[in-house]
């Protein structure tokens, strides 16, 4: 009979915590969130609510750019706890026609975004028949020769004429703690980098990340497929160290 109730007890006790446990994973989910470097930097100006339940969380509001709706649902996937992400976000304004030159631009805007040798902050972007041109700063001639390739990467672009001036650069501020970014942020600007470049975004890849290393697997078909992944990861915000462990299968 005690063990009888004891049983009974603890599966009541159980069931009362349940909904506590619950509750404090949904309020770490939305926590992690807000706080993380791609929400705080990429994401600062978009109107999202977060809401989580038992993990299923649920993405809405208005965003100003839609490649914004695949970086926030990015984001959520790698949180712990997260199981599912309905992602309902609605972008601003009317969305560009895919391949037409407003299209482009965006693309090409957005493949600059994560790349820290690059800077899309000083880059102009102009597009008109499929062809770019790039004007604005550089603070090197590796770095605009870096943007040249980055935005010929992005799929249909037909050529890239870069008009950039090469000028000395202002004197960068250390990055605050706060800057710092986190494990989340990084797997989800990973991920959308190698989305968003031509070369690498019909790869099978996967994506873990320990304190700022990617350790990479999938697969590649030829060891300069593979070395092109390293080199993009490389450069992507966040990222400390890259551990390429794709294997090479030829198609």
């Amino acid at each position: 009979m005690r063990s009888i109730f004891s049983i009974s007890l603890a599966a009541g006790l159980l069931a009362l915590s349940a909904p506590a446990y619950a509750s404090r994973m949904d309020v770490y989910i939305v926590t992690s969130a807000r706080q993380s470097y791609v929400f705080n930097n990429y994401l600062q100006g978009d109107d999202i609510r977060i809401e989580s339940k038992d993990g299923a969380v649920t993405l809405t509001g208005i965003i100003s750019e839609y490649f914004h709706k695949s970086l926030a649902e990015v984001t959520m996937t790698d949180i712990p706890g997260v199981r599912s992400v309905d992602n309902r976000l609605e972008v601003k304004g009317s969305l560009p026609t895919a391949n037409s030159d407003a299209w482009f631009h965006d693309k090409v805007k957005a493949t600059l975004l994560f790349h820290r040798s690059v800077s899309a902050k000083d880059t102009e972007v102009d597009v008109k028949d499929g062809i770019v041109t790039l004007r604005g700063s550089a603070a090197s001639m590796a770095q605009k020769d870096l943007t040249t390739e980055y935005a010929n990467d992005v799929e249909g672009v037909i050529k890239v004429i870069n008009e950039m001036v090469v000028a000395a650069p202002l004197e960068k501020k250390p990055r605050t703690t706060k800057e710092q970014v986190d494990d989340v942020s990084v797997a989800a600007l990973v991920r959308m980098a190698l989305v968003l470049h031509h070369s690498t975004n019909g790869l099978y890849t996967t994506v873990a990340v320990k304190r700022g290393t990617v350790t990479l697997g999938g697969r590649a078909r030829t060891d300069a497929e593979k070395a092109l992944v390293t080199k993009l990861v490389k450069d992507v915000n966040g990222v400390k160290k890259v551990k390429n462990l794709m294997t090479v299968e030829p198609s």
